[in-house]
């Protein structure tokens, strides 16, 4: 099923996208697990999505912690914390 991937602020500009439509491999089951296989696909994603970046993400709009289920067909947003002044 096709998963709408969003990426937001310093994420997007290390990607180099804004968002991207994939087809994600059935046996991911935690939005850690999507985190992860995306960090493969390239250097770019690596770099932007790797375990040691403090991201926050959100499923469907609903912010979620890495355990949190995937959901199969759901958008998906990264995005660095936001600070404020």
């Amino acid at each position: 099923m096709q998963t709408t991937i969003r990426y937001f602020a310093s994420v997007r500009e290390a990607v180099g996208l804004g968002s991207e439509t994939l087809e994600l491999p059935d046996n991911l089951t935690t939005l850690a697990e999507v985190r992860a296989w995306l960090a493969a696909r390239s250097s770019r994603h690596a770099f932007a999505l790797g375990q040691d970046k403090p991201l926050r993400m959100a499923c469907n709009h609903i912010m979620a912690e890495p355990e949190s289920p995937w959901i199969p067909g759901c958008e998906v947003a990264f995005f660095p914390p936001v600070t404020g002044g």
